[in-house]
C-alpha cells in the first residue's frame, strides 16, 4: 500500500464555521489551521480539545480569525505544544489580527479567553516559509516535506502541499484563481494527479457575474453617490479630486500599513514591478488617514468621510460603534466586501430583505472612580500585601533550607505574629514592643536582630565573578522593547497602541441594549477574492486528484460539488463530518529500489526545471544485502513510443509565440489561432473538451504549410522528447 493518510475534521465541514482539519501522515499528525471565530464559542474548539496533545505539526493557510483564531487559546487551555508553521505575512498580520481582536473585546467586556502574553507566546516560535520553500520534518516526521504556494486568496495565504514517498497530500482551501490588484493567482492548477486533495466547497453555489472592473467601477460609483449626497480608493479620489478624507480606523492600523509596505515582493507582479521602475509603493496611501481610536474619528472635521473600519462582522470593534451611530441616517451607507460570518450582526444586515430594525447591546469601558475607585484600591492594597507576605516566608523558608540551622541558636524557632515580647540578651536591658515574627534572637546577641547570611560569592583579582548569562538580553525581551517603541516595521505596534494596551487604570464595563433603526443604505459586493463555483469545478478537474475531500461548506454546497465530483471527476469523493475519521490511503503501492552503478552509467538524463529526466529501460534484481535493486536488461530491449514530458499552459505559449513574431489570438473554446491557418486546442483522451481526468492531448489543425511546421516546432520545444 502507498502512504497511509487519514482526515479527522476537527471543526468547519457541512457548515461555514473555522477551519481545523486533523490530518495523519504515517501517524504524523498535521493540524490543518487551527481557526475561531468572532463570536468566541469555546464549545467549537472541544473536538480539538481532545487531541490537541497530540499534534505534531500545525500548517497556518490564511491571516485572518477563521483560520488561525483559536491557536493562542489552544496553547494556553487545550495543551496544543507542536510547532508552526506559516508565511512570513501570515505571522505577522495574524498577530495583528489578534492583537484586534483582543483589544476590540477587552473594551466592551471582561474578556479572559487570551491575554496578549498568550497571543506573543504563540506567535514568537512559529517557523516561517517562503513560497514554494521545501522544508524537510525530521525527527517522527522523517521524511516528510512541507512547502506553502500561492493561495491568491490574502496577502501570503497558502495552499499547502505535503509529500511522502512520491505522494502528495495537497491542502487547498479560500484560493482565488484570478490576478487581482495585488495579488497573484493561485498556483493550484500547476499540482496534477496529487493522492489527496482537501479542497473547500464554500462558493460551490455561487457565480460569479460580474468581471472585476465592472465591480470596482459599481463600487466606486457607490461610494461616490453617497459622497456627493451628503488602495483602489486613491486613484479615484485622484482623479476626480476628492477631497472627502478616507479614515483607516483599527486598533493596529499603522503597524499594519507598516507590514505590508515591506511585503511587496509577497504580491502581484504589476506591484512588484512597479516598485522596481518607479519605487512607487502602492501602500503609501497619501489620502488615507490611519486612526487608532474612535476619538479621533470624532474629532475630525464634519462632513462626508470614508471609514474602514473593524471588525467585518460588526460583533466588535469600530465597525460596531460607527454602525450603531449612522444607521439611523438615510444620507449614510453601511458597504459590506465580504459575507457576514454565520450568526453574526452583519450576516443579519445582509439577509434579504434586511432588517428595519435591530437590537444590539453595547458595552464600553469606563474609569473607576468615588467610592468605587476607593475600594478597588483598598482591595488591591490587602492582596498585595498578602502576597507579599507569603512570599517572604517562602523565600525564608527557602533560606533556611539552603544554608541550614543555627548553631548559635540553642532554642526551638517560635512563630508569633499577634503579640509582642519583652526580650532581654545578655549584655544588656529589655527591649519592648519588638515583634518577634519567625524567629527567637541567639541568646549569645547583644540586641535582637533578624538573621543574616553572608555572601559567600567567589572573587578574583577584578572584583566579583559574574555570570554572562545573566546579562544577555533574550530576544522576547528584545520585541517586547520593540512593541513599546512602535514605529518601524521591526516593532510590533505603534506607539499609541502600546500605551493603550498598558493601560492599567482601574475599571469596568458597563452596558445597555439599543433598539437600532436602519435607515442607511445597506450594499455587499464581492471583494472576498475567492474562487466562484464554475471556477472550483475547472481547478478541481484540471488537478484531478486520486482521492478528494470536500470541507468548508453548507451541506447544499458539499453536497452539489461532491456529486458533480463524483460524476464528471473523481470516482473517490468524501464529505467527512466533524471527528469522523476516513482513511484516504492511496491504492498505488510503492517500493523502494536502488539503481544499480552499471545501469545508471548508460543513462542520459535531460533538464526538465529543477529536476533531471531519464528513460530508463531495466528489470528488478536484488544485491547482496537482499535489497530490491534495478538492473539493466539481460537482452535488448524493444524500442519505446517517443515521449513527451511536460505541462503546456495555453497562456503562457501564447505570450511564447508572440515573443517569436507570430500573430496568436484566443479563439472560441479555448481554442489559439496561430497565424492565419493554424490553429491549437486541448482535449481531454477521449476528445472531449474541458480537461477530463487523465492525459491530455494537443491538437494542431491547418494546411501542410511553412507555418504549421514552424508552430509545430515551437510546440515541441515546450516539451522534454524521452
Amino acid at each position: 500500500m502507498g502512504t497511509s493518510v487519514q482526515v479527522s475534521p476537527l471543526c468547519g465541514v457541512y457548515n461555514e464555521n473555522p477551519l481545523s482539519y486533523l490530518v495523519s501522515i504515517d501517524g504524523f499528525n498535521f493540524l490543518l489551521d487551527c481557526g475561531w471565530n468572532d463570536l468566541f464559542d469555546p464549545s467549537l474548539l472541544e473536538p480539538l480539545s481532545r487531541v490537541a496533545s497530540t499534534v505534531d505539526a500545525v500548517l497556518l493557510s490564511h491571516p485572518d480569525t477563521l483560520h488561525l483564531g483559536a491557536l493562542p487559546y489552544a496553547m494556553k487551555q487545550l495543551g496544543l505544544s507542536a510547532p508552526v508553521y506559516a508565511t512570513e505575512p501570515v505571522h505577522r498580520l495574524g498577530l495583528l489580527t489578534m492583537y484586534d481582536q483582543y483589544l476590540s473585546r477587552k473594551q466592551v467586556s471582561d474578556f479572559d479567553l487570551f491575554t496578549l502574553d498568550d497571543i506573543d507566546s504563540a506567535f514568537q516560535n512559529v517557523i516561517r516559509l517562503t513560497f514554494s520553500q521545501n522544508y524537510h520534518l525530521s525527527g517522527k516526521g522523517e521524511g516528510i516535506v512541507i512547502a506553502p504556494h500561492v493561495a491568491g486568496h490574502m496577502l501570503g495565504g497558502s495552499i499547502w502541499k505535503i509529500t511522502k514517498d512520491g505522494e502528495e497530500v495537497v491542502y487547498a482551501v479560500d484560493y482565488n484563481h484570478r490576478k487581482e490588484r495585488h495579488l497573484n493567482g493561485t498556483v493550484l492548477q500547476s499540482f496534477v494527479r496529487p493522492a489527496v486533495l482537501i479542497t473547500d466547497a464554500y462558493n460551490a453555489l455561487y457565480t460569479n457575474q460580474t468581471q472585476s472592473h465592472h465591480r470596482d467601477t459599481e463600487f466606486l460609483d457607490t461610494i461616490s453617490k453617497h459622497l456627493e449626497v451628503g488602495e483602489m480608493l486613491l486613484p479615484h479620489w485622484s482623479q476626480r479630486s476628492f477631497s472627502f478624507p478616507i479614515y483607516f480606523l483599527t486598533y493596529v492600523s499603522s503597524s499594519t500599513i507598516d507590514y505590508v509596505k515591506s511585503f511587496l515582493e509577497w504580491m502581484s507582479d504589476s506591484i512588484s514591478k512597479s516598485f522596481e521602475t518607479s519605487r512607487d509603493n502602492a501602500f503609501l496611501l497619501r489620502h488615507v488617514t490611519l486612526l487608532i481610536n474612535k476619538t479621533d474619528l470624532d474629532n475630525a472635521p464634519p462632513g462626508p468621510k470614508v471609514v474602514l473600519a473593524s471588525m467585518a462582522s460588526l460583533e466588535a470593534g469600530f465597525a460596531r460603534d460607527i454602525f450603531v451611530e449612522w444607521a439611523n441616517d438615510p444620507r449614510n451607507l453601511v458597504l459590506f466586501t465580504e459575507t457576514g460570518q454565520f450568526g453574526t450582526l452583519a450576516r443579519m444586515l445582509q439577509s434579504a430583505p434586511p432588517p428595519k430594525f435591530v437590537k444590539v447591546t453595547m458595552s464600553k469601558r469606563v474609569p473607576l472612580s468615588g467610592e468605587e475607585l476607593i475600594a478597588y484600591e483598598e482591595e488591591q492594597n490587602r492582596l498585595k500585601r498578602e502576597e507579599a507576605l507569603r512570599a517572604s516566608l517562602v523565600k525564608e523558608e527557602e533560606t533556611k533550607v539552603s544554608h541550614g540551622p543555627d548553631d548559635n541558636s540553642s532554642e526551638p524557632m517560635v512563630i508569633d505574629t499577634k503579640t509582642t515580647h519583652d526580650v532581654v540578651g545578655s549584655h544588656g536591658p529589655a527591649y519592648k514592643d519588638i515583634l518577634i515574627d519567625g524567629f527567637v534572637p541567639p541568646s549569645s546577641s547583644v540586641a535582637p536582630m533578624f538573621p543574616f547570611y553572608d555572601n559567600t560569592a567567589d572573587w578574583d583579582e577584578y572584583g566579583e565573578v559574574i555570570n554572562p548569562d545573566d546579562y544577555v538580553i533574550k530576544d522576547e525581551d528584545m520585541d517586547r522593547g520593540a512593541m513599546h517603541a512602535g514605529g518601524d516595521v521591526d516593532g510590533r505596534l505603534d506607539e499609541a497602541t502600546a500605551s493603550l494596551m498598558l493601560d492599567t487604570r482601574p475599571s469596568k464595563v458597563i452596558s445597555n441594549e439599543l433598539i437600532v433603526t436602519v435607515s442607511c443604505s445597506l450594499v455587499k459586493m464581492d471583494y472576498e477574492g475567492r474562487s466562484d463555483g464554475r471556477s472550483i469545478k475547472s481547478t478541481i478537474a484540471h488537478v484531478s486528484p486520486l482521492k478528494l475531500v470536500l470541507v468548508h461548506a453548507t451541506a447544499e454546497a458539499t453536497e452539489h460539488l461532491k456529486q458533480h465530483c463524483l460524476n464528471s471527476i473523481c470516482p473517490h469523493v468524501y464529505g467527512p463530518k466533524i471527528e469522523e475519521t476516513i482513511d484516504v490511503t492511496s491504492d498505488l503501492c510503492a517500493y523502494k529500489v536502488q539503481l544499480s552503478e552499471k545501469l545508471m552509467s548508460n543513462v542520459i538524463f535531460k533538464k526538465l526545471g529543477d529536476s533531471e529526466v531519464a528513460w530508463v529501460d531495466s528489470e528488478v534484481g536484488k544485491t547482496e544485502s537482499e535489497k530490491r535493486c534495478l538492473q539493466p536488461m539481460a537482452s535488448a530491449a524493444a524500442p519505446h513510443k517517443p515521449v513527451l514530458v511536460g505541462d503546456l499552459k495555453m497562456q503562457d505559449f501564447k505570450q511564447f509565440l508572440a515573443s517569436k513574431g507570430v500573430q496568436v489570438e484566443f479563439a472560441g473554446g479555448g481554442a489559439l489561432r496561430c497565424g492565419e491557418y493554424v490553429t491549437l486546442r486541448k482535449v481531454g483522451p477521449t476528445g472531449q473538451k474541458g480537461g477530463a481526468s487523465g492525459p491530455q492531448q494537443i491538437l494542431i489543425e491547418g494546411p501542410l504549410c511553412e507555418d504549421y511546421y514552424k508552430i509545430r516546432d515551437y510546440l515541441y520545444s515546450q516539451f522534454y522528447l524521452l
